[in-house]
């Protein structure tokens, strides 16, 4: 950790190497807008990293994933996004605006008619409402509802862009829309935005074209646009890591500023697809990407020795998400030499000195084994 800058292509300046990854809260108000909660929360963990990664913000109605997630899916919504990005730069980070669509993840009682929308009508097999009601199927979407959400994203791009962010993050991981029409087994489409693995990559690469047709048109500096991604699916068909590395050998190509990879654990191996299942997922994304383009990683860092490790890798970039809840102040800790005073479990005790509003602190007490100390 010894370097602490880095330059993205579009000539921004990142101070550190540090980013809070984007991790949903629960905790926006009934009308999509910020809560004040929410407001502290980020505020209080923005200081010591080099970017903030919001919770995903909706870019349609019918993409809400999550109660209490806010909305980016109107110009009404502008002075609420507004509010977030500056409690974020205040602290002297960059504020980036994590947008995304459900898809066959959106709970039906969140999206209007209770319709889910996917890329084919496949119910998902984890996480999703048709894993435990498989009745409740998703709706494929038609040709010129596909092309409505592509014009959303760089819809929300602008408001992002008005309400004074910094940049944007695509989130194309974790089973949502993005990922359901590059996954072969949320894909079936036999149009041009389902087929073949060229086919399939479609509608990420369309949507990536619209943001980035957007910034040009109306952002006036240097605007910062990344892409997340997850490596594998669980799932057959589903996506390989072979996938997903000839996916991230076009991004690279692409004007983005950074890849980011979604991963539990950073030095996790890939499950199918390579020769060598003993070198880890970091090391081929590293080895396909060729340095035309950071790549932001994450996973179940909690400590500086954990970190230090990280880097050892030659990741560009790290992104810190349940340790920056643990302990807000864990960057300033680090830099002040004060690795030892670094907590690394979550103190009960502590909800109100933490900022962790109520709805994020009651998922996280009645999830055992998701954070150390729970």
């Amino acid at each position: 950790m010894d370097k602490q800058f880095l330059t993205l292509p579009n000539g921004v300046e990142l101070k550190k190497l540090i980013v809070m990854a984007p991790m949903t809260n629960f905790s926006s108000n009934p009308d999509g807008t910020v809560s004040d909660d929410e407001v502290n929360y980020y505020a209080g963990r923005s200081k010591g990293v080099s970017m903030v990664i919001t919770a995903c913000t909706y870019v349609t109605p019918n993409g809400k994933g999550f109660p209490g997630e806010f909305a980016g899916d109107s110009d009404d919504m502008i002075p609420s996004l507004k509010r977030l990005a500056n409690a974020i730069k205040e602290q002297g980070a960059k504020a980036i605006l994590q947008i995304f669509h459900g898809g066959r993840m959106c709970p039906p009682e969140l999206v209007p008619n209770g319709e889910i929308v996917s890329a084919s009508d496949i119910p998902a097999e984890r996480g999703g409402v048709s894993t435990e009601e498989p009745e409740v199927k998703p709706r494929s979407l038609s040709e010129s509802e596909v092309e409505e959400i592509i014009h959303a994203f760089g819809e929300t791009t602008r408001r992002a862009i008005e309400a004074g962010y910094d940049g944007v993050e695509i989130h194309g991981a974790n089973g949502y829309l993005i990922q359901q029409f590059f996954s072969p087994h949320s894909n079936r489409r036999e149009d041009r935005f389902g087929g073949n693995l060229e086919k399939r990559m479609t509608f990420p690469l369309a949507i990536i074209n619209e943001v980035i047709k957007v910034v040009k048109e109306h952002a006036t500096s240097p605007f910062i646009v990344g892409y997340r991604f997850s490596p594998e699916e669980p799932e057959t068909p589903g996506i390989t890591m072979e996938d997903t590395l000839k996916l991230v050998d076009s991004l690279a190509d692409k004007d983005l500023d950074y890849l980011h990879v979604s991963l539990s654990d950073f030095f996790s191996k890939p499950r199918r697809g390579v020769e060598n299942l003993n070198q880890t997922r970091i090391q081929y994304l590293l080895e396909t990407i060729r340095e035309r383009v950071p790549l932001i990683a994450v996973g179940s860092i909690y400590s500086a020795q954990d970190a230090r490790k990280a880097f050892e890798t030659r990741i560009p970039l790290l992104a810190i998400g349940r340790e920056l809840i643990i302990d807000p102040d864990w960057v300033q800790k680090i830099a002040e030499g004060k690795e030892n005073e670094i907590v690394t479990e979550l103190d009960k005790n502590k909800q109100k000195e933490l900022f962790i509003p109520d709805p994020l602190w009651n998922v996280i007490i009645n999830t055992p084994g998701w954070f150390p100390g729970v």
